[in-house]
């Protein structure tokens, strides 16, 4: 395999990974909506501290999922839909992939008892 192809893997192996998680996922639909948010907003009506969000949105930023800009004291953060936009494409690919294999043996099985 070669590098390139490797590390695309490699990054959408982390996208996974980050959205694999539940706390995650309900903050990347609150970015989803398409404002900044403080890690204290984000943290609003949530069972979790402060640190715990930012613990997670560190994930996210690894995958570069979310980022932030600074405003005054505090990082506003936002979603960045490019690498969950390049994930569903690859999930298409291999659904595209995985309905032609199934075709491919449809189509023996159908063969031999003919």
């Amino acid at each position: 395999m070669s590098g390139r192809r490797s590390s695309g893997l490699a990054a959408k192996a982390t996208i996974f990974a980050a959205l694999g998680d539940e706390t995650r996922l309900s903050l990347l639909a609150k970015l989803g909506k398409g404002q900044r948010y403080s890690i204290s907003q984000l943290a609003e009506g949530t069972k979790l501290t402060r640190q715990g969000v930012t613990k997670h949105l560190q994930v996210l930023e690894r995958a570069h999922m979310v980022h932030a800009k600074r405003a005054g004291r505090e990082n506003l953060f936002e979603l960045d839909p490019k690498p969950i936009q390049e994930l569903s494409e690859y999930l298409d690919m291999v659904s595209k992939q995985w309905d032609a294999a199934l075709a491919r043996l449809k189509a023996f099985v159908e063969s031999k008892h003919s």
